[in-house]
């Protein structure tokens, strides 16, 4: 028999391939680095980053997460993994536990999650409860303008607000000058009534802080609140036990004082409702973005949990994220506090 026809009765049949396995997938992209000279400089003396190590420090990353957990679905591309390395300074065993985490916090809120899109969330974007700014601060951090007066209760739960929030987090957080840089938030409080703040309850706040800290890529820089009235002392006495030192130390209440939040800020990156010099504030433009971004999210958001996966839900939460009766306490002293702060 000749060699070829060995070769064929040795070789596994195209339909036997089909049936008993799946294709490869495709091949990611390669990593092209997008930062600038000055970014890449930035990067490696504030993140530890070093271009020539950089793909050896992905693979490293990878190869713990095969090892580790073989089962978990996500993607391994060279760009998404460098998101985690960048949030805890190329340290892998945390970079690691950030990326766990970031799966674990997705599966556990699944009125967050689940269905997470933009075309979801079209009345919580009409109603201007947050917007990207079109300029950076001169750090060249992303300012993302919330403004909780703009929420109606009675339209919508507060989970969408934070569906939303999240979404522009995802969208931010692509850019690599992001990772970088990045973000500064900008929470305008004018005109939050006691009635609506009690809708941010202790289990909301140990579950959004729990991602923001321990369970989302990306440095929060400052968060500079403004307008807030006397029932703000009642909420930050909600959010600051969660806070870690370093978060915490990062909050800045400016009350009605322009001047305050434009030693931060400066005028000329702000619109004139806060006293600044780039025209009127721009919701629109940031709510196309996102909507342009449906598909890239239905992709990512709108997809089964593989079974195999879904045990992160229960076994990886991070420290923030914790059950209804645990709450219980916390939730009786912050509503004390709330009463006795309007």
């Amino acid at each position: 028999m000749s060699e070829e026809s060995d070769s064929l009765r040795t070789s596994p049949s195209v339909a036997s391939l089909s049936e008993n396995e799946l294709p490869p997938p495709p091949e990611p992209p390669a990593y092209v680095c997008s930062l600038t000279e000055e970014l890449v400089t930035k990067a490696r003396e504030e993140l530890q980053e070093k271009p020539e190590w950089r793909l050896r420090d992905v693979q490293a990353l990878r190869d713990m997460v095969r090892k580790e957990y073989p089962n978990l679905s996500t993607s391994l591309d060279d760009a998404f993994l460098l998101r985690f390395l960048r949030a805890r300074k190329f340290d892998y065993d945390r970079a690691l536990q950030l990326l766990i985490n970031y799966h674990s916090c997705r599966r556990s809120w699944p009125e967050v999650f689940n269905n997470l899109k933009p075309s979801a969330l079209k009345d919580v974007l009409a109603s201007g409860f947050l917007t990207v700014l079109p300029h950076t601060d001169p750090r060249g951090c992303h300012v993302v303008c919330i403004r909780p007066d703009r929420w109606i209760p009675s339209n919508y739960p507060i989970t969408e607000n934070i569906r939303a929030i999240y979404l522009t987090l995802e969208k931010l957080i692509q850019s690599e000058e992001t990772q970088v840089n990045g973000i500064v938030i900008l929470a305008d409080y004018k005109g939050v009534s006691l009635s609506k703040a009690s809708h941010f309850g202790p289990f909301i706040a140990k579950k959004v802080i729990g991602i923001l800290q321990d369970g989302f890529p990306i440095r929060i820089k400052a968060v500079h609140v403004v307008n807030e009235p006397r029932i703000f002392k009642g909420i930050f006495a909600i959010i600051k036990p969660f806070l870690k030192e370093k978060i915490a130390n990062r909050f800045f209440l400016h009350g009605s004082d322009l001047n305050s939040l434009h030693a931060n800020l400066p005028r000329s990156i702000l619109p004139k409702e806060y006293g600044g010099t780039a025209g009127e504030l721009d919701t629109a433009t940031w709510n196309a973005v996102l909507l342009a971004s449906e598909d890239d999210f239905v992709k990512e958001f709108c997809q089964p949990v593989p079974a195999c996966d879904s045990i992160l839900g229960q076994t990886l939460l991070p420290e923030g994220l914790a059950s209804d009766a645990q709450c219980d306490d916390s939730l009786r002293a912050a509503k004390s506090q709330l009463y006795s702060c309007y």
